[in-house]
């Protein structure tokens, strides 16, 4: 396929580098230029080009930016792009680290995706937001492996969700169905699934466990799982 990823942070990178070795062709843009990804486009093979030729180019897109700048991506960026090309939202709100408070997933009425959802205007899937770059670069396993890292996969829009969980599976990993996006909460940041590398079994045991509808009680037991995580990473990165 032709593939084109909107960011070359980490997540992005691995990507294009892991596609790009299973021969799609894939169309890299972050929001400095093309001229700006001469390394990146060596270490993945990818094509740099603006974020508007990505989406343009894309058989399916991969939107994997900082969540506060979803805002900031053209208006016009899925103009003349067909309704059946999949969108995929990586995104993870880090409200101390990096994105500030956004109200609306403060008030917790919207799942992350569903609030990228509403800015883009277009239908999207939840997936390659709870592994670590790395590993999604370099742990894939065939079909069939022990222990073979399984994925939650959420959208509103099934036919794109499917073809999704197709791609997931060529990468190595167990797709696995996290329903819409209003679910997807189940894989955010602070949650038994968010890092986890968990196999097919253990992370569809965890997804039964949470249930569908997100609780209060829930809601603030895995802010505060977050924000411990945050404020972790960011002692590290001061020591």
């Amino acid at each position: 396929m032709n593939i084109g990823i909107i960011g070359a942070g980490h997540i992005g990178s691995a990507l294009a580098t892991r596609l790009t070795s299973l021969g799609h062709t894939v169309y890299i843009a972050n929001s400095r230029g093309p001229e700006t990804l001469g390394d990146v486009a060596q270490k993945t093979g990818a094509k740099p080009v603006t974020a508007t030729e990505a989406a343009r180019h894309g058989e399916l897109i991969v939107v994997t930016i900082p969540l506060k700048n979803i805002p900031d991506l053209p208006k016009d960026l899925f103009n003349g792009v067909p309704a059946s090309v999949p969108v995929v939202d990586t995104s993870n709100y880090y409200p101390l680290l990096r994105d500030g408070r956004i109200l609306e997933l403060e008030s917790g009425d919207l799942t992350e995706s569903e609030w990228v959802q509403q800015h883009l205007g277009r239908p999207v899937v939840k997936v390659f937001n709870n592994i670590y770059a790395a590993h999604l670069e370099k742990l894939g396993q065939p079909v069939g492996t022990p222990g073979r890292i399984a994925l939650p996969v959420a959208s509103d829009d099934e036919a794109a969700k499917r073809q999704v969980m197709a791609l997931v599976e060529e990468l190595g990993f167990d797709a696995v169905e996290d329903g819409s996006l209003r679910e997807s909460w189940r894989q955010q940041p602070g949650t038994p699934c968010y890092g986890a590398d968990l196999s097919e079994p253990e992370l569809r045991e965890q997804l039964r466990s949470l249930g569908h509808e997100r609780t209060p009680e829930q809601r603030a037991q895995f802010a505060a799982n977050h924000a411990a995580q945050e404020k972790a990473i960011m002692k590290q990165a001061q020591s």
